[in-house]
């Protein structure tokens, strides 16, 4: 009987230790939880200013054989890497991606909040910090390349980046939320801008927002960028788009076209019911899969069809 006994025991310690041991030999993690909703880190934002979102930034992570590139966010005008990826940090950590993102284009010395706004800067500095970044990613994880997912800004900043500042061989997989290849023309930069460069004023001289200058088709950044095309052949690029974007006019300005390596998505093709604008693209469960599928393409997932609200980008 007590041997019995003892043997009970080890089968019952033998099965607890299955539960708690994951596949590759360590504790088993419960999942994070994921929000589908743009706005969802900003309370992480409020709590630990300047900080890094659960699942991120962990710079002893290695990346599996299953996804052997490490996710670089790169976050949109006004954003950080916090307050951009409330719903992108856990659900790529969740999937068993090393998730990194960084914060760009701060304006100098400022103070929290203010610290917490970044892409101000001239998209020039704002690339060359993420260069910068993605190296120390690459160097900690032992990757050779990363994946980038960029909204708005952050769609422009790694082109620039892979074009002229030496990450074309760094870059495997480069997934655009809300893109601008060819500029907007929202508030009417398009006649603006030229008239005010016409009186002298560069794009650097712009207070606070340095980049938003930027943004109009004719700044001389983007004209760089597009000479000779945006797209390199050895990167594989997915533009996801929203008809209902505000800020990128038109949205079309982001679906452009290229070879065999790039795949133009907007969410409301096949899903009437999407309302979501640019800022909620960054929130909508749609466009989560859209990017999960880009990043994995070997393993689709059924792409679900929401109400999703303007802002937000949460289904209702």
């Amino acid at each position: 009987m007590r041997f019995r006994g003892i043997v009970v025991v080890i089968g019952v310690l033998a099965a607890a230790l299955t539960l708690l041991l994951g596949s590759g030999g360590g504790i088993a993690r419960a999942d994070l939880p994921v929000t589908y909703n743009f706005l969802g880190g900003i309370p992480d934002e409020l709590a630990h200013p300047g900080g890094s979102l659960a699942g991120s930034n962990d710079f002893g992570c290695k990346p599996s054989p299953a996804h052997p590139e490490p996710v670089v966010l790169v976050h949109g005008t006004g954003g950080s890497q916090q307050t951009n990826w409330g719903t992108y940090v856990p659900l790529l950590k969740n999937q068993g991606y090393c998730v990194f993102a960084l914060t760009y284009g701060v304006i100098d010395g400022a103070p929290w909040p203010v610290s917490a706004v970044g892409g101000m800067k001239p998209m020039e500095s704002s690339a060359a910090q993420l260069a910068t970044y993605v190296d120390k990613v690459l160097a900690a994880t032992g990757a050779r390349k990363v994946d980038i997912v960029g909204h708005s800004q952050g769609t422009v900043i790694p082109d620039y980046y892979a074009k002229f500042l030496g990450g074309a061989n760094k870059i495997d997989k480069y997934v655009s939320l809300a893109p601008l290849w060819r500029g907007t023309t929202v508030g009417g930069a398009a006649v603006l801008m030229p008239l005010l460069r016409g009186l002298g004023l560069t794009d650097a001289q712009f207070p606070l927002c340095q980049a938003c200058a930027q943004f109009d088709p004719t700044s001389p950044f983007l004209i760089k960028l597009r000479t000779g095309g945006v797209y390199l052949p050895n990167i594989t690029y997915t533009n996801i788009s929203t008809r209902y974007d505000e800020l990128v006019i038109p949205y079309t300005s982001g679906q452009l076209p290229g070879g065999v390596n790039v795949h133009n998505i907007v969410v409301q093709q096949g899903c009437s019911v999407d309302y979501t604008e640019h800022a909620g693209l960054a929130g909508s469960r749609r466009a989560a899969y859209f990017v999960l599928n880009a990043l994995d393409p070997a393993h689709p997932k059924p792409v679900p069809c929401d109400r999703a609200a303007p802002i937000t980008g949460s289904a209702f």
